[in-house]
């Protein structure tokens, strides 16, 4: 079968971008040329008829460079009122450059207890299928300014990429994609290892694969490593969900990796499970 062929079919698609792929190295700001591109991408997915919802990192590093700060605080409440003004401000900058393509967006602000209570989870689930159905791009962050659940274990939980495979599985999407600083799977850690392989479509995702994550993260602005994006996987499987894992340097991948071209890593999913997400909710947390 051709897994790839049929990426082209998805309906309801949910991107991941973490950090570093929003930022200048150099500096820490927002990388204004990629953000164009991807409002653009996102929105010529709504232009073919796609559902599509967008889980964005970048929140306190935005907030670090707006306050002039030369590096991520260290203490809690730093990081908070870091994430209280950077996330305002990439709303904004995200609202201004859909509404340039004609598109509406949402911003939507979740808790692991969004997740974990049953009201609140239907309720979300509620906000996302109507916004959807409005054409609406939700996107979607951690609510790290008052949440100090998800900032004390960002090694556990990672650069949200357990929360979009979350989002994916309550909001019965069809594709997720995550996108970092890095091409996909390996066999090995390719900044260490010249020999380590490339893997690009995984069909079982059995214990000898999930031991390739190393929880490590080449960049100093993510927090996600690949054990994170595993996870993610795992997630992605039960609930029916395709996942893509590949790099963000350029966003015009999204495009390719959705028109079946050999992008990032496929990890297949299998049959999708009822009461899947109740159940990874409680393994996880």
């Amino acid at each position: 079968m051709n897994y790839r062929e049929r990426l082209k079919d998805k309906k309801r698609i949910v991107i991941k971008i973490g950090s570093s792929s929003l930022t200048h190295s150099e500096t820490g700001r927002l990388n204004l040329r990629k953000l164009e591109v991807l409002a653009r991408e996102l929105s010529d997915l709504r232009n073919q008829g796609k559902d599509v919802i967008l889980v964005s990192s970048g929140a306190i590093a935005t907030g670090v460079a707006a306050l002039g700060m030369h590096e991520k605080p260290t203490e809690l409440k730093g990081k908070q009122a870091c994430a209280a003004v950077g996330q305002a401000r990439l709303m904004m900058i995200y609202q201004k450059l859909f509404s340039e393509y004609n598109q509406l967006s949402a911003q939507i602000l979740m808790t692991k207890n969004t997740m974990v209570n049953n009201v609140n989870r239907k309720n979300a689930q509620n906000t996302f299928d109507e916004l959807l159905s409005l054409g609406v791009i939700p996107i979607v962050n951690e609510n790290d300014s008052i949440s100090t659940y998800e900032l004390q274990n960002l090694e556990k939980f990672g650069d949200n990429d357990t929360l979009s495979a979350m989002v994916a599985a309550l909001v019965r999407a069809d594709l997720l994609i995550l996108l970092s600083d890095i091409d996909g799977l390996f066999t090995d850690d390719p900044n260490t290892n010249p020999d380590a392989k490339f893997i690009d479509v995984v069909e079982n995702l059995d214990d000898n694969l999930l031991n390739m994550g190393k929880g490590t993260s080449g960049s100093k602005v993510g927090t996600g490593g690949m054990a994170t994006k595993l996870t993610a996987a795992q997630i992605a499987s039960a609930a029916g969900v395709d996942m893509v894992i590949a790099n963000g340097a350029d966003f015009h991948i999204i495009h390719k990796i959705t028109e079946g071209r050999r992008y990032g890593t496929l990890f297949v999913s299998q049959s999708k499970e009822e009461v899947y997400l109740i159940d990874i909710i409680d393994r996880l947390l």
